[in-house]
């Protein structure tokens, strides 16, 4: 449904993704049917606040460019880029999910993005046979075990589980996801 077109944004493309899906009440799924519907990201922010009033919204908020300039600009300040879903560096695999965001942002290593992942993830308060099997398993997956290659452990960023895989991993690379 989506077609992936995996074009580079320019500087005011970005601010209008991240207008889009920091409006009111607009997710992924509903970002996405904008842009289907519309067959740009502009078209949808300027069609918003009639489909607001036709839904009985008054007052509709949409993000402003100065509050997108500014995260961008805290991103960069951070070290972090913001990748859309169209461009290159977004992650394959999290761009074929249901529900994928928009634009995520990024420190370190983006060629890491592109290979293939495995999530792990379990209790914050796991057993120590628990974190030992998850550290053993991340670290055996980052080195080409279990007939893999190429493999990248990716978890969250909680205590427990989470933690110990990305030890386990941090050898071969590991991604630690922070949703927002």
């Amino acid at each position: 449904m989506r077609e992936h077109h995996n074009k580079k944004l320019s500087d005011s493309e970005r601010e209008n993704w991240l207008r889009l899906i920091r409006s009111e009440n607009v997710g992924p799924v509903t970002f996405f049917r904008l842009l289907e519907r519309y067959g740009s990201v502009e078209n949808a922010i300027t069609a918003l606040p009639n489909l607001a009033q036709k839904g009985g919204r008054k007052n509709y908020k949409i993000a402003n460019k100065s509050e997108a300039q500014s995260e961008i600009e805290k991103n960069y300040k951070s070290g972090a880029n913001i990748i859309a879903w169209c461009e290159p560096n977004y992650p394959p695999l999290l761009r074929m999910t249901e529900g994928a965001p928009p634009v995520i942002s990024v420190i370190g290593n983006l060629h890491l993005l592109q290979n293939t992942c495995v999530g792990i993830v379990g209790a914050r308060n796991a057993s120590v046979n628990g974190l030992n099997l998850a550290r053993r398993m991340a670290a055996d997956l980052g080195k080409g075990g279990y007939g893999c290659s190429d493999i990248m452990v990716t978890s969250g960023m909680a205590r427990g589980i989470d933690t110990a895989a990305h030890q386990g991993s941090l050898e071969t690379g590991t991604i630690a996801v922070l949703a927002g």
